[in-house]
């Protein structure tokens, strides 16, 4: 069954896992936040030096922080940190929290992104809840380190990727880590607990209409049970899943 689908990628994986747009109204100002803080990914001007960060195990938690960089100045948006694994629920938790921040003055319009994966169909909801607020997700974790505050180098891996393809601009930093692993069916799936040929296709449709190659799922699906296979720059441009620079 779909809704049984999960996952065994997290970090080593090798046993499964249990039209408003309040986030991308990017007019005028917003907008150039958005652009300032994407060159400055391109740049890699703005992660602090810190240990890359570790995605949290638990279900995937949304909060609001002020993203401070010389490079957009008073312009500086605030920006969503989405940290941990995403869950069944986390669609709507990402949902009724974008509805709150709609009242907040400073809308946020950049999201950084550090998960190791999750449920599958609940990844795809998610980032369908990423493209119709048409936001942009930079793969990254966030802290404070000092007296700073700022971005460091996350990961985004196994179902991650889908919720990542629905961002209407992505950016994947060579500091952070992207990853494919096979998908899993989950304890009441049945048969050899991979996924059927039928919902790889599906996958694979909804990656094309993200506007990514739909050879990376298939990609995936070639992967041996248990393995994690980190992507190449190369391999993220060639497949149109994020910008590296």
């Amino acid at each position: 069954m779909v809704e049984h689908l999960a996952y065994t990628e997290r970090v080593g994986g090798s046993s499964p896992s249990p039209p408003t747009s309040p986030l991308g109204a990017l007019a005028g100002g917003r907008a150039a936040a958005l652009a300032a803080v994407l060159c400055a990914a391109a740049a890699l001007a703005w992660f602090l030096t810190a240990p890359p960060a570790a995605a949290e195990q638990a279900s995937m938690t949304f909060r609001s922080v002020n993203f401070d960089s010389n490079d957009c100045g008073a312009n500086c948006p605030q920006v969503v940190v989405a940290d941990g694994v995403i869950e069944a629920e986390t669609p709507q938790a990402f949902a009724d929290f974008a509805r709150q921040e709609a009242k907040a003055p400073r809308l946020p319009s950049v999201i950084f992104m550090n998960s190791p994966g999750g449920n599958v169909v609940a990844s795809m909801e998610l980032g369908a809840e990423f493209r119709k607020l048409r936001a942009a997700v930079v793969v990254a974790g966030y802290a404070s380190v000092g007296t700073r505050s700022g971005p460091i180098s996350g990961q985004c891996l196994s179902a991650c990727v889908y919720a990542l393809m629905g961002a209407t601009r992505r950016v994947a930093p060579p500091e952070s880590r992207v990853g494919l692993h096979r998908m899993f069916l989950g304890p009441t799936g049945g048969g050899d607990g991979l996924a059927d040929r039928a919902f790889v296709g599906r996958l694979a449709k909804y990656a094309a209409r993200m506007g990514v190659n739909p050879a990376l799922v298939w990609r995936a699906e070639s992967l041996p049970p248990g393995v994690l296979h980190a992507l190449t720059p190369q391999e993220i441009v060639r497949w149109r899943l994020a910008a590296v620079r």
